[in-house]
């Protein structure tokens, strides 16, 4: 039976508290820190794993939580709104562990799975190429047989934490679908393989996770290393691009709503004339419609993972687009209003908001742009024609 998505069940309510508490043990000074050391957060990654976080959307049987993609967002949710977001949860349990728990094969689930759930594995994806971006159907990266099996090359960029990950999920296409539409195929294929290299990308990302380019020169994997069937490999990727959407929506929600912690409690105590700042409707209003913004973003994603969870892949795909973008566009505004609400103070390292200006803004680029989901809800929802 799935719970009514906007009153949470005692065991959702028990778990959003359970994670907000291991949150508030590490807090946004931890990662922050991290991220200017250019560290990484494992230890909020192993303990988040230990406690069942990471993998409680994935199959009991594999050493999951057996539960869903509804309480997977509110890990991610709540991690984000104590100032820790992990960004590999986004990649790792949400897209690679439900691929490959879905459509794997019992020795790939075995192998794979249980390692996602607890952390102890970490997995990258890579399906965005220098010349290909939002159209997936320009991927050039080729898989060619070779006896039993697979050699593999061609080019990934923008792929998030490669150096964090023991493995990468990739999309290709086999040699035999190089024209036409869309015919992926999904390989894993560990980071120490012969023939994988990667560079990291400059940023300007105040995050403890990185961006690399990953080049593929003919990279032999074992036949075992596809993922489900070639044939089905399209399903097998669009299983795993809901939970990308929800993920990325729970991840921008949780960040305006950190933002908007921190300006109620900065505006309530600054005072300039007579009053606290917050008194003034300059200030009070554009933080109230913040939250009013944040509030229905974050009732679409709840919307999108309860279909998910219920099976239907069509709705849960319109409603996961539509909390990505209401998600993106509130978070960005909330960071930018929280920031003018602390003047200068909102510029400083000491107040750990000046940060969120370019993660928030990431929001609207990422996963998917918000001009690609203004794209497909005028398709799909509106059923206007295409433009490209």
């Amino acid at each position: 039976m799935t719970d009514t998505s906007f009153i949470e069940s005692d065991e959702r309510q028990a778990l959003r508290k359970a994670v907000a508490a291991l949150g508030a043990n590490y807090g946004a000074d931890y990662y922050l820190e991290r991220a200017r050391a250019g560290g990484h957060t494992d230890e909020l990654w192993r303990e988040a794993g230990q406690l069942g976080f990471i993998g409680v959307n994935l199959p009991e049987e594999y050493g999951g939580g057996g539960a869903g993609m509804y309480e997977l967002s509110l890990v991610m949710e709540e991690l984000s709104a104590a100032g820790c977001p992990l960004l590999m949860m986004v990649v790792s349990p949400a897209i690679n562990g439900t691929i490959i728990a879905k459509f794997g094969t019992d020795e790939q689930k075995k192998r794979w799975v249980p390692g996602i759930a607890d952390g102890s594995i970490t997995m990258a994806f890579a399906i965005t190429e220098p010349d290909a971006g939002s159209n997936s159907h320009r991927i050039t990266t080729t898989a060619r047989r070779d006896g039993s099996d697979w050699i593999l090359s061609g080019q990934k960029v923008w792929i998030s934490g490669v150096d964090q990950a023991q493995a990468l999920l990739i999309v290709g296409r086999t040699e035999e679908a190089k024209t036409g539409n869309l015919r992926p195929a999904l390989f894993v294929v560990p980071t120490d393989t012969p023939g994988l290299s990667y560079t990291r990308i400059p940023m300007e990302l105040v995050m403890p996770e990185s961006q690399f380019q990953v080049f593929l020169d003919e990279v032999r994997l074992p036949a075992d290393a596809l993922v489900g069937s070639e044939d089905a490999a399209i399903a097998q990727l669009f299983a795993g691009l809901n939970p990308e959407r929800i993920m990325g929506a729970a991840s921008a929600v949780g960040m305006g709503r950190l933002a908007l912690t921190k300006a109620a409690d900065y505006v309530k105590t600054r005072q300039v004339w007579k009053t606290p700042i917050g008194a003034h409707q300059g200030i009070a209003h554009p933080l109230a419609q913040a939250h009013i913004e944040l509030e229905l973003a974050r009732l679409m994603m709840q919307k999108a993972a309860t279909l998910y969870d219920a099976g239907d892949d069509a709705g849960a795909a319109e409603a996961a687009n539509m909390a990505k973008y209401a998600a993106g566009e509130s978070s960005t505004r909330a960071v930018d209003q929280a920031v003018q609400s602390h003047g200068g103070n909102g510029l400083s390292q000491e107040y750990g908001i000046a940060a969120m200006l370019t993660a928030s803004r990431l929001s609207r680029i990422a996963p998917v742009s918000r001009e690609m989901i203004l794209n497909f809800v005028a398709q799909t929802s509106l059923g206007l024609p295409r433009s490209y």
